[in-house]
């Protein structure tokens, strides 16, 4: 099969080498995509640091067609691209369509943003000494941004780093994850049907033991990364000058108190710990239920993880599909044997064919397991018994992570509280902590990351204040 090209400073290449791209869940080879040269990788750069100042100047209305323009293409081929993302990645094809959609929103609110990307004044005479005098704030890109992407999201992560990065007038070139660059490279040919300059973006699809060149390049001040712990803060500490924006992961909480709607919750944890087979950011890793409906609720959450539909991620029904690799599964199978072997008792799963595991919930983990303590990105998540709410919030917080937490409750004082209390990024109030608009600020605290993501405040974060001050005007 012929190698998928890259994307240098907008136009499509090939390289000396290619990656083949194989399906998670039978192994096949599904693509090749081309790698660029060392050659070819500091020509993007070039062409990124060459461009900024045009891409800093380029009007409002073009940043936002291009944007738009994205947004109507993946819509009008969203079957074909969701089919992408299920062939390199292994999502079924259920989660796959979502996540076409959410990059045509993704892109949809990025052209809003860019059209509303406007300076806003400021009167100074609020002090006698500046009267007369007043500030015109507008915000100007810091540099050309290196985007690294991960495979769980190959389109819409992607597309988090991009379409930003375009609203806010400045160069991107993004890495994708090298198990799934294909997605990243179908967002190449949209773009490249605008009118965006030359070198406005490349899409690089290089090994991951040469993204230290890129990280370490002065011409790309800013490394806006998503993926693992380790590596997001070996990035952070590699370019102490830069600005870094890191989203790492999490092992999220939801807590179920006596005045949940039971029957809601155990529906939407036991789907949102297994969807994506757990390869969530913020899927339900940590269960932490009140004494008073324990009985109750656990069955349910029982059932409902039983009860989903596991297998070929091509058919409509599956629910849960193979992780992203055989390797993979078998680090979650090692987890999981743990924590059995210290006294936690499967309730439902355990059990591994392939890349794939077997949606599972654990019940007594101990609380130095792997399973408690770390993120297990896997089709896993254990329950806890809890005795109210001081112990529940108490346990959320007894993690190093700290993305998102999700409470099921009616009471809208333990709601704030939440918000008040609970040491995240993000309070999903009656929900799990999966769900995410991809217009709103997220990201987390501790290492869960630092800055956030969602289009306004991904703006914000490639971009500075820059003030003019007007003298002697009637105010």
């Amino acid at each position: 099969m012929n190698a998928t090209p890259f994307w240098l400073a907008g136009r499509p290449e090939t390289g000396a080498g290619e990656l083949t791209v194989t399906h998670p869940y039978d192994g096949r080879a599904v693509g090749t995509a081309a790698v660029p040269t060392p050659a070819q990788v500091e020509e993007a750069i070039a062409a990124a640091d060459a461009v900024r100042e045009q891409a800093a100047a380029l009007p409002l209305h073009v940043r936002a067609e291009a944007l738009a323009h994205v947004s109507a293409r993946i819509a009008e081929r969203a079957e074909e691209i969701a089919r992408l993302i299920t062939a390199e990645n292994g999502k079924p094809l259920l989660w796959a369509r979502g996540e076409v959609t959410r990059a045509v929103s993704t892109f949809r609110f990025a052209a809003e943003e860019a059209r509303r990307f406007s300076a806003t004044t400021q009167r100074l005479d609020t002090d006698p000494a500046a009267e007369g005098r007043m500030a015109y704030i507008t915000r100007v890109p810091k540099g050309p941004v290196l985007g690294i992407s991960p495979f769980n999201f190959p389109l819409n992560l992607a597309a988090h780093k991009i379409a930003p990065a375009i609203a806010a007038g400045t160069p991107i070139v993004l890495k994708p994850a090298p198990a799934t660059p294909l997605s990243a490279l179908l967002l190449g040919e949209l773009l490249a049907e605008t009118d965006l300059p030359a070198g406005m973006f490349s899409i690089l699809p290089v090994p991951n033991d040469r993204a230290a060149a890129l990280v370490d390049d002065p011409r790309l001040p800013i490394v806006s990364f998503t993926g693992s712990v380790p590596v997001g803060w070996a990035i952070n500490d590699q370019a102490p000058r830069k600005h870094v924006t890191l989203e790492l992961g999490g092992n999220g909480a939801a807590v179920v108190l006596p005045d949940a709607d039971l029957d809601w919750a155990a529906k939407r944890i036991g789907l949102f710990s297994n969807y994506q087979a757990g390869q969530s950011c913020i899927a339900v890793q940590r269960v932490y239920v009140d004494r008073s409906v324990y009985d109750e609720f656990v069955p349910k959450l029982v059932d409902t993880v039983g009860a989903l539909v596991t297998g070929d991620p091509w058919d409509d029904k599956t629910q849960v599909g193979p992780l992203v690799s055989q390797e993979a599964a078998e680090r979650v199978e090692a987890w999981v044997d743990e924590a059995v072997a210290a006294g936690a008792k499967i309730l439902t799963g355990g059990t591994r064919e392939g890349a794939a595991y077997a949606p599972t919930v654990l019940a007594g983990v101990p609380a130095d397991a792997k399973i408690s303590r770390e993120e297990v990105f896997g089709p896993v998540m254990f329950v806890q018994l809890v005795d109210g709410v001081d112990e529940a919030f108490a346990l959320v917080n007894d993690s190093k992570f700290g993305l998102q937490a999700g409470v099921f409750t009616r009471s809208l004082d333990i709601a704030f509280r939440a918000h008040r209390e609970l040491d995240v990024g993000g309070v999903v109030i009656g929900d799990v902590p999966s769900y995410r608009a991809d217009q709103m600020p997220y990201g987390g605290v501790k290492d869960s990351g630092v800055g956030r993501e969602g289009l306004r405040s991904a703006m914000a974060d490639y971009t500075e204040e820059k003030v003019m001050i007007f003298t002697g005007l009637p105010l």
